[in-house]
């Protein structure tokens, strides 16, 4: 059974939105993805098992939470929208663009800047603060 599984999910880089695409993509089953960075969804329809899905969106490292789990919407019909396509005018539509996120921003995606080890200091038999309890 066909179905269609609505997850949310943060995807606030490009680096993101891949990994989570190339984990699910990989599933038995699955038809179409489509991930939406600015509402922040991620639409999986096919015979996907959804848990396998949620489970798999979990590996990548995102925490996934269900919206909604069911049918695919129906295809619509094209005999009557035309018609109403036809009679009604030209409206000008304003497409509001999510804002584009640098893909330095995200981080979970950035490298972990780990602090230089210092220097070790040598430890002369005269240094110890304990001389009688030295290791040979």
């Amino acid at each position: 059974m066909v179905q269609r599984t609505v997850l949310k999910v943060d995807i606030s880089c490009q680096k993101c939105k891949t990994k989570v695409l190339k984990a699910v993509s990989t599933l038995e089953g699955v038809d179409t993805i489509e991930a939406d960075q600015g509402k922040g969804t991620l639409t999986v329809t096919g015979n996907a098992d959804p848990y396998e899905i949620i489970q798999r969106t979990r590996k990548t490292g995102k925490h996934a939470e269900v919206v909604s789990i069911g049918p695919p919407p129906a295809p619509p019909k094209q005999g009557g929208q035309k018609k109403e396509e036809e009679k009604k005018p030209e409206e000008k539509k304003t497409e509001h663009k999510a804002p584009t996120y640098d893909p330095c921003t995200c981080p979970q995606c950035q490298p972990l800047l780990l602090m230089p080890m210092p220097t070790p200091v040598p430890l002369y038999r005269c240094d110890e603060p304990n001389p009688s309890c030295s290791i040979m």
